[in-house]
């Protein structure tokens, strides 16, 4: 089968559209013909070594993390699936989505929603899920709520904006002036330009505040979290995660670190979102496999505006 491979950190460049073995899969997995798969900042953060201490330096590498296609083959454990099944998921964090064929664990897989492309699905299991468990698993959110996204035209950020609407609270989205239009589509009840105006100085404070694209501190945010609010971001720098480590020992305002943990569970609820109509996905570009190294670079310019989909098998 066709696979990118990389054997070593680095730009770009370092992607090869190579042929490499079918996975075999454990007991517990599912062969998965891959009909797309998305770029995730992950990926490329894996791609340039900067976690490198997580995902060791066992090369060949296959990457890619998101992935939506058919079940050809079950492992002897699984129970939740037959070969012909339509689903999508996430492969673990050390990838494989970046190939013809991919390994996903059961507990990772779910029926892919019936009114979406396989390239839309694909865009939903580490951005969506993200959103959903920085909102209703770090911040526990409430209708009637006061959520901030900064980031709201992003890859997590359109997912938060949407979910938190889902879930009954008041959003306000921080993007730039292009998009503004963009995320009050998405349903944002308000939205700040962060080119004319800073958020941390707003005279509104909020429940939440998701920075979707860790680009404020819990210290920046303080002033406009409400005495019981909560802060959270994507990015785990070292300042972010002394605050976390200090907030949650006293008690009032919070900081908090998402980390993106899909579950079966998870990827169910955001298909009923999605086939109810409450939630949707924006693709931004597609690429096909073979061209995944420009893929790669578009989404390291950081402009993209939702998700950045590789087409990989024809349906």
């Amino acid at each position: 089968m066709k696979a990118i491979v990389i054997r070593r950190y680095g730009t770009p460049e370092v992607l090869q559209y190579e042929d490499v073995e079918l996975p075999k899969i454990k007991p517990n997995q599912l062969l998965i013909k891959v009909y797309a798969s998305c770029v995730n900042p992950i990926d490329w953060k894996i791609r340039k070594g900067m976690l490198s201490l997580i995902t060791g330096n066992k090369f060949p590498m296959v990457l890619g993390l998101d992935v939506a296609g058919e079940v050809v083959e079950v492992g002897s454990q699984v129970t939740r699936f037959q070969p012909g099944a339509a689903i999508y998921g996430s492969t673990d964090l050390f990838g494989g989505a970046y190939a013809e064929y991919a390994a996903v664990s059961e507990k990772w897989a779910a029926p892919k929603p019936i009114n979406m492309t396989y390239q839309e699905a694909a865009s939903l299991p580490g951005s969506a899920l993200t959103a959903l468990k920085a909102l209703r698993g770090e911040g526990n959110i409430q209708s009637g709520q006061r959520v901030l996204v900064n980031g709201a035209a992003g890859g997590v950020g359109i997912f938060a904006v949407q979910i938190a609407k889902a879930l009954g609270a008041e959003v306000t989205g921080v993007c730039s002036t292009k998009n503004l239009d963009f995320v009050k589509s998405l349903g944002a009840d308000r939205v700040i330009d962060y080119t004319q105006q800073d958020f941390t100085q707003d005279p509104v404070q909020y429940d939440i505040i998701l920075d979707a694209v860790g680009k404020r501190s819990f210290s920046d945010c303080k002033r406009v979290l409400k005495p019981n609010g909560v802060y959270i971001t994507t990015l785990p720098t070292l300042e972010n995660m002394v605050q976390i480590a200090l907030t949650a020992l006293i008690p009032g305002q919070k900081a908090k670190f998402v980390l993106n943990n899909p579950t079966n569970q998870d990827l169910v609820y955001v298909k009923e979102l999605i086939e109810a109509g409450k939630i949707r996905t924006v693709i931004d570009r597609t690429y096909p496999l073979n061209e995944l190294a420009a893929a790669h670079a578009y989404s390291e310019t950081e402009r993209a505006v939702g998700k950045i989909a590789i087409a990989i098998n024809s349906v």
